[in-house]
């Protein structure tokens, strides 16, 4: 798939974190151009999911930067990095099981709501100012509702549904922040066959339809060579390769870190 022309706006300079002298990430660089799927795969214990930590804020990096839109983010609150427009599913489900589909939606709305305490406190109207805005993050929601096929599950609880139907509600949680850059840390794990292709399908309207540059790791090598514009391959915390799909699987070190003497990444799981 052809980037070229495609303006660079995500960057990752020289990122390095330890954790008890072991390296996790070591002078990690790369660059993601708007609108591409820039996929990151590695054998377990790679780093991947440390990078993802490092993005979003939860971990505070030793070296190296992390530039969003030419903003230097690292080190920055996962709030603060939300608000400014990037959004994460997480390898594990992180949905709050007690509350609907619905509910759980609406929090991805929390960086858009202006009503305070006081004004929330008389919503007693679909006129008042709290009411107006609780109908218009409503509308939002409805349409990811559409967009995902949620609609049968709206009003269930998310802890009722089924494991794929959980990721969905996820997706769409982290949709309704309306990312610019969409973090997705394993989108179709544990999913089965139907699942993982319903999930491809929306990952790649989300790409087409939204227009949000997404950022991908996963263990599904099918997957991740039929949708990603470039892949970067890391290993032990460091950089193996980065390129097209046709590159990445063609390179001897990617070869031999997932598949030993075979030749091909066909069967990778």
């Amino acid at each position: 798939m052809e980037t070229k022309n495609r303006t660079i706006f995500f960057e990752v300079c020289n990122l390095s974190i330890s954790f008890g002298g072991l390296d996790a990430l070591n002078d990690i660089s790369f660059e993601v151009h708007k609108g591409e799927i820039f996929s990151i795969i590695g054998p377990n214990g790679a780093g991947k999911t440390t990078l993802f930590n490092c993005i979003n804020g939860i971990y505070k990096p030793d070296g190296g930067h992390i530039i969003f839109k030419g903003q230097k983010i690292q080190g920055k609150r996962p709030d603060y990095v939300a608000r400014l427009g990037i959004g994460r599913t997480f390898q594990n489900i992180e949905l709050f099981t007690h509350m609907s589909t619905m509910e759980n939606l609406m929090l991805g709305r929390h960086r858009y709501i202006k009503a305070g305490l006081l004004r929330g406190a008389i919503m007693w109207a679909k006129r008042s100012f709290a009411g107006r805005e609780e109908v218009a993050h409503r509308r939002k929601v409805e349409e990811i509702i559409d967009f995902l096929d949620l609609q049968s599950v709206r009003n269930k609880f998310v802890g009722s549904l089924p494991y794929g139907t959980q990721k969905q509600v996820e997706l769409g949680r982290a949709l309704a922040m309306e990312p610019e850059l969409l973090l997705l840390d394993e989108p179709c794990s544990g999913m089965n066959s139907e699942e993982k292709q319903d999930m491809i399908f929306w990952i790649k309207d989300i790409q087409d339809a939204l227009g949000i540059t997404i950022l991908l790791i996963e263990h599904d090598m099918k997957m991740v060579m039929d949708i990603s514009n470039r892949i970067l391959v890391i290993n032990f915390g460091k950089i193996v390769t980065e390129g097209s799909p046709e590159e990445v699987q063609k390179h001897p070190e990617v070869l031999r870190a997932y598949l030993g003497e075979q030749d091909n990444l066909e069967n990778i799981a």
